[in-house]
């Protein structure tokens, strides 16, 4: 089993699996187009997740498919597929933001949506063992981002939310996160992983070309 991660801007990614004879496709935080970008026409979902209900990440009607929505905190199970919605203690309040564990076979993937709170002790205990962080590093402070992903120790980090041409939002450049991370990083148009091919020791820190 493996799974294939397409970067399609900003926070939106479609994380696509076949898990036994089951495929499934998840989609998160679809955007709408008066932010810069544009999604895929034939872009469809057997799971969407939202991680805050704006344009930036809530336009629904991007996704085709006769998909599940989650967009709220609490636990359930699509095609195999566990999906864990955690809200910060932080975010409480008119657009409370939701980030996901994603349990996908023998592979973890968390989505920290455009989070710029801090985590608590138990929500970070929520994100142990992770192997694949989708993490934003554009909308808040470079040292705090580079701090959550070290208190979490993924095997692979995949940086988003950060600024592309088009986009609209005042966002900062991936360069600063690198920089202050002080990892190699590779690109990549997209990835795909199996279990065994995820790295033992030393973190990897993947650049995806959007989609």
């Amino acid at each position: 089993m493996s799974v294939t991660l397409n970067w399609l801007g900003l926070s939106c990614f479609k994380i696509s699996t076949k898990i036994g004879e089951r495929e499934a496709e998840i989609v998160t935080d679809p955007y709408n187009p008066n932010v810069g970008l544009k999604l895929p026409r034939s872009l469809s979902a057997d799971i969407v997740t939202i991680s805050r209900n704006d344009d930036a990440h809530g336009f629904i009607e991007g996704v085709g498919g006769n998909y599940f929505l989650m967009k709220t905190p609490g636990e359930v199970e699509v095609k195999q597929i566990f999906i864990y919605g955690i809200q910060p203690k932080q975010s409480a309040g008119a657009e409370p933001i939701i980030f996901y564990r994603f349990e996908i076979g023998d592979i973890s993937v968390a989505h920290l949506g455009d989070s710029s709170c801090e985590f608590s002790a138990e929500e970070l205990e929520q994100l142990e063992d992770v192997d694949i962080l989708l993490v934003p590093v554009g909308a808040s402070a470079v040292k705090q981002t580079v701090d959550l992903v070290n208190q979490i120790q993924p095997r692979i980090v995949i940086p988003m939310y950060y600024k592309i041409p088009g986009v609209k939002a005042e966002l900062l450049p991936l360069e600063k996160f690198l920089k202050e991370l002080g990892v190699k990083s590779e690109t990549m148009p997209k990835l795909k992983i199996a279990k065994k091919d995820l790295p033992q020791d030393n973190m990897r820190v993947i650049i995806l070309e959007r989609s």
